[in-house]
């Protein structure tokens, strides 16, 4: 990135009469740089801003809370992508049948880097929460190439502090992401007569052991109960249906919306 002084002896240049080739060729500053400058010569902020996490703390100015909620959902249902331009664009994928939280996923996503700009992108079935940032892997430091499922997946030592601050939210954005709440039923006969019984549950979804792992020692950290079975895919499904362990999540958690 060009500091101001070279930005601003550019469009002297330009200023004097000399054509956007003829400053281009003179200082080896693109065409097209040079042409923005004439509209806005001062970086963005989202150009410099600095590292949200430097030196293994998350920066005092990003909400904690959100970027645990975010934490959850990226790794649920998100990936980081490096741009060809360089910086990197987060995807998280949001189901359209809850339009809820597709709101609430832009929210933390603003609100974690609120001078980024953030886009939805519509996809059979989802719409993608795009931003772009040179910052994301300094966020997300479990961005790496390859499937999740398939490296390891180890919170750094400020994220750690993180979800021992707000265990709900990080346990909030794995469930938005890979879990849901249903009503579940069973049958009894009682004095002959075959009653149909519903009850709430949730369900959390994931291949990775580690998030797996990650997800089940936070539900025990806040107290609740869950099961966990394997399905032939090799997933593993996490169940919480306990009446105590469901109030809980319902006070905490909720639906996706």
């Amino acid at each position: 990135m060009y500091d101001m002084a070279t930005r601003e002896r550019a469009l002297a240049l330009h200023i004097s009469g000399l054509s956007l080739s003829q400053v281009s060729r003179s200082t080896g500053i693109s065409r097209s740089a040079i042409r923005a400058w004439t509209a806005r010569v001062d970086p963005s902020p989202r150009m410099t801003a600095e590292c949200p996490a430097p030196s293994g703390h998350l920066s005092p100015t990003v909400p904690s809370d959100a970027c645990t909620y975010l934490l959850g959902l990226y790794l649920g249902d998100g990936c980081i992508s490096p741009e060809r331009r360089g910086g990197y664009a987060l995807r998280i994928a949001c189901g359209n049948a809850w339009p809820g939280l597709i709101d609430t996923c832009e929210r933390a996503v603003r609100s974690v880097l609120p001078h980024n700009a953030t886009h939805r992108v519509r996809a059979p079935g989802c719409t993608y929460m795009v931003s772009r940032s040179k910052h994301w892997p300094c966020l997300l430091p479990q961005h790496g190439p390859g499937k999740k499922h398939e490296r390891p997946i180890v919170l750094a030592p400020w994220q750690r502090e993180l979800v021992d601050r707000h265990p709900w939210e990080l346990l909030r954005g794995l469930i938005h992401s890979d879990g849901c709440r249903i009503a579940n039923w069973a049958t009894r006969t009682v004095g002959g007569e075959v009653r149909r019984h519903e009850y709430p549950r949730y369900f959390f979804t994931n291949t990775s052991p580690d998030i797996v792992r990650l997800f089940t020692d936070t539900l025990d950290a806040v107290g609740v109960g869950w099961r966990a079975a394997r399905r032939a895919s090799g997933a593993v499904n996490v169940s919480v249906a306990r009446r105590a362990s469901v109030a809980l999540l319902d006070a905490h958690v909720g639906p996706k919306g």
